[in-house]
This record gives C-alpha cells, structure tokens and sequence, in this order.
C-alpha cells in the first residue's frame, strides 16, 4: 500500500478522497509504508483504525478518511490501538476532527495515550478502552 492510498473495508481511497492517489504537497512517494487505515460501521457510529506510525509525512490518508467519516456520520470511532507513533500532526487531526463531528478514541497505547495525557487533549476527547466502549458512549 503507497501512502497515497487508504486501504479501507471497501476500496482504496486516495489521499485527495478520490479514487486514486493524489499528487499533492502531503505526498511523499519515497517514504516506505508505515501507516494503514481501515474503516466500518459499528453501533450506529463510523469506525476507523488507524495501524502504524503517523507524523507529517504518512497523516494525510488518516485526515482524507476521518474528513470523509465526518462528513457522513455523527459519530466516528477512531480505533487507535495499533498507533506505534504519534506526533503533533496526529494530535492536530485529532483536535480539527473533534471540531467536525462527535471523535471518540478507541484503545490508545502508551504512545497515544502519552501524548494526550500530557497536552491536555485527554480530558476534551472521550477516550476509552474498547471500541464497543467508545461506540456506546
């Protein structure tokens, strides 16, 4: 999978939302994969998994999906247990997503869990342990 495609339960989408990869400023065709996406409904609620490490480079097929996720749900789980790396391009996805629609996190590691924890971001988004946890809430 290239980094400009997100694998979902569906089909690939680009990071432009389209069917394709986009050429676009947040490409960047040399990096190897380090980041997948996935996405289904589960009670009542749009859930995206998120696998790998996310910075600057692989966040744009992560924020084509939860753009998309938003825009047609209410709700929308973002499944982070399989987070290994996360830094402030997360975390800012993280905040203008929560601005669009109701953001639970789902799982969150040590990695995730940290960097919430010490930007305060914890106590504005529902975090919780499971998926099922973060759908029902």
């Amino acid at each position: 999978m290239s980094l400009g495609e997100t694998a979902t339960a569906e089909h690939a989408i680009g990071a432009d939302g389209s069917g394709g990869a986009a050429a676009g400023p947040l490409d960047a065709p040399c990096v190897p994969d380090r980041s997948a996406v996935t996405q289904y409904e589960a009670h009542g609620a749009r859930v995206v998994v998120a696998h790998g490490d996310y910075d600057m480079q692989t966040i744009a097929p992560l924020a084509a999906v939860l753009r998309a996720a938003a825009e047609e749900h209410r709700s929308v789980v973002l499944d982070v247990s399989g987070v290994t790396f996360a830094d402030s391009a997360f975390l800012n996805l993280l905040i203008l997503t929560h601005r669009t629609t109701d953001l639970r996190l789902a799982g969150p590691r040590t990695p995730v869990r940290r960097i919430l924890e010490l930007t305060g971001v914890d106590s504005v988004l529902k975090v919780r342990e499971t998926v099922e946890d973060a759908a029902a809430c």
